[in-house]
């Protein structure tokens, strides 16, 4: 295939078809360095040289009732993970001026277990937080609160909410092997309200849970019909404890690249960042991350897991010639 073509035509608004698509993902290991380059140039048309850093807190972990089988926050589950209610206010805003000042985050996102937030105290507390955020940094507000009522997201809006983080995790006809306590349509329809209440959209999925490659693809394909704004890309960290971590197989370095290369070719135009599980993944290879395409990536601790010092994070985008978008 000749890569520097067919990403000129994505350039020009060529659409990837399916075949197109899956071509790319089957790449070969002798071949991957010509796709990463060629995706590369993409995110530098529409993006340039400016990358964007998202930190999340875990602002209420653990005893959440659904039985998603990577996560250790489930109930169904027996991990180690450290539980505890949801956070003040007051600490949530304390964690996002720490995210802007000491990492340069420019996106903050507030997270919580359980399959929703359903009582009127922790909507409040959200809420407030919010507002106190809105008021006293410049980031970009962002929450991830599982199942939500289109009236929930209008009044998170109200509040100062500008992008709502809600994964579909993998594709469709994969599902019900991760997940058996709510459907498909339920993510999908959060998505859907979220978009009507005129609230941006962050959603991707968690990689290495033993899809195809064709899921893969076809997880690509419906966030690109869905108009998201944001695609973040995961991989499987296994935790002790979770069914996913029984039957872990990890994923090669360069198969992750590959990934992000071809989702970039499908999704031109959106963020799209590598987060959860890079390090142990890529390990020396994070800085291709963004050769391959990415021009966002998740900085500090993740839900239940340490990230790497952000420090080096830092370091790896101003070797790389990339300045933060603030």
């Amino acid at each position: 295939m000749d890569y520097l073509k067919l990403s000129n035509e994505v350039l020009e608004g060529k659409v990837l078809s399916c075949n197109e698509s899956l071509e790319l993902i089957k790449t070969d290991d002798a071949h991957t360095f010509e796709l990463l380059a060629a995706a590369g140039k993409i995110r530098q048309k529409f993006f340039g040289n400016k990358v964007k850093l998202c930190a999340i807190i875990n602002a209420k972990s653990g005893e959440c009732s659904e039985d998603c089988s990577f996560c250790g926050q489930s109930a169904h589950h027996k991990t180690n993970i450290r539980t505890y209610p949801l956070l003040s206010a007051d600490e949530i805003l304390t964690a996002a001026k720490t995210a802007e000042k000491d990492m340069r985050a420019t996106c903050f996102s507030i997270v919580t277990s359980g399959k929703s937030v359903f009582s009127e105290k922790e909507n409040e507390t959200v809420g407030k937080a919010l507002d106190k955020i809105s008021e006293q940094t410049k980031l970009n507000r962002c929450v991830s609160l599982g199942t939500l009522s289109l009236s929930q997201i209008k009044a998170l809006k109200a509040r100062g909410l500008k992008r709502l983080h809600h994964n579909l995790e993998t594709a469709e006809s994969f599902f019900n092997k991760i997940c058996t306590t709510h459907s498909y349509a339920e993510r999908l329809k959060t998505i859907k309200y979220a978009k009507e209440a005129g609230v941006e959209v962050c959603s991707g999925g968690i990689f290495g849970l033993g899809e195809s490659l064709e899921q893969r693809v076809e997880l690509a394909f419906t966030l690109r019909d869905l108009d998201v704004s944001s695609v973040p890309i995961n991989i499987l960290n296994p935790i002790a404890g979770t069914p996913a971590a029984r039957n872990y197989k990890p994923m090669a370095a360069l198969e992750v690249l590959r990934l992000v290369a071809t989702y970039r070719f499908i999704l031109p135009s959106v963020d799209l960042g590598v987060f959860g599980g890079r390090e142990m993944s890529l390990r020396d290879l994070q800085p291709l991350m963004f050769i391959a395409g990415a021009n966002v990536t998740l900085i500090g601790d993740y839900l239940t897991t340490r990230g790497q010092p952000p420090e080096k994070d830092l370091q790896i985008i101003a070797d790389l010639g990339l300045e933060i978008d603030r």
